[in-house]
């Protein structure tokens, strides 16, 4: 049976096999996915957690999710969300993302491979984070890029802190590869979106889903040709995650929270504008909104 989430709704998955839940919630893990500057999204649905009580044992991430995942990890309290949204408008107002279109294009020109120096994003983790390693967080970190040498995943638990979210969010085309000891990485939402299965693997056993809102959208066959290539990336995109919430263990709870707002079309092309943070704002409001309303309701 298809997995369904109801748009700004959320959704709670159990595997049961015969068990009966218990009132302990086990290890709890949040698991944060990838999707760029709709990863704002996500922003709000943190403060509806930290707001809530909910505390993880574990923050899983990929790629934007990587970027937010590491604040929390460093900080899981409320006020890491406070720090969070000024990030996030660090994003909106520095270089990170900036340059003319004449600058882009002659990186691209240059390199043959990207738009953007790695440099600003790098800078902006660096103020953040400086030296620290994973060891050192105040929650157990993972986040996941993807090897190019060695086509598969490649999951960062220890080590410089600032290289594996770099490595973890290098969209292809986007930023360069991040080489670490000699192999190079892409963007974590290449190998694993939304990386459930990692934290269950790792034994939690309550999963609380912070996601950037397609999965709400429901696909329908392309219309248009420019909607074939986003069809296309969005099956690769969430096949991972429906097969992995298909196969949950007995005992496990997941919770997919809502985005909240209204959903973005998959075949939306604004989702692919790196540049307009115009939305932000919004985004981890309704997010948090919507995301309160569903815990409280599962209470």
């Amino acid at each position: 049976m298809p997995l369904t989430i109801p748009a700004g709704v959320g959704a709670t998955i159990t595997a049961m096999s015969g068990t009966t839940p218990s009132d302990d919630e086990g290890p709890v893990a949040f698991v944060l996915g990838g999707g760029g500057l709709l990863g704002s999204s996500e922003v709000g649905m943190l403060a509806a957690l930290l707001d809530g009580g909910r505390r993880p044992d574990l923050i899983v991430g990929t790629s934007v999710g990587a970027i937010n995942g590491a604040m929390v990890a460093a900080d899981p309290t409320p006020r890491c969300v406070e720090r969070l949204t000024e990030l996030w408008g660090d994003l909106a107002r520095g270089d990170v993302f900036g340059g003319s279109v004449i600058a882009r294009t002659a990186t691209l020109v240059r390199t043959g491979t990207h738009l953007q120096h790695q440099a600003p994003l790098r800078r902006l983790l660096g103020d953040e984070f400086g030296d620290t390693v994973i060891e050192d967080l105040a929650v157990p970190f993972h986040c996941v890029a993807a090897s190019i040498e060695r086509a598969t995943e490649h999951w960062f638990d220890s080590g410089p802190l600032v290289d594996a979210v770099l490595a973890s969010s290098a969209v292809p085309g986007l930023l360069a590869p991040v080489q670490i000891d000699g192999e190079h990485y892409l963007d974590g939402g290449l190998v694993d979106s939304i990386p459930v299965g990692r934290a269950v693997r790792l034994g939690a056993k309550t999963v609380y889903v912070l996601h950037v809102g397609r999965i709400e959208t429901p696909l329908r066959p392309p219309r248009r040709p420019w909607e074939v290539g986003l069809v296309a990336f969005e099956i690769a995109r969430r096949h991972r995650f429906t097969t992995t919430m298909a196969a949950l263990p007995a005992g496990v709870t997941v919770h997919v929270l809502p985005a909240g707002g209204d959903p973005m079309s998959f075949t939306d092309r604004r989702q692919f504008r790196y540049r307009d943070f115009d939305s932000v704002p919004g985004r981890i409001r309704a997010a948090k909104a919507a995301t309160g309303a569903y815990l409280r309701a599962v209470t």
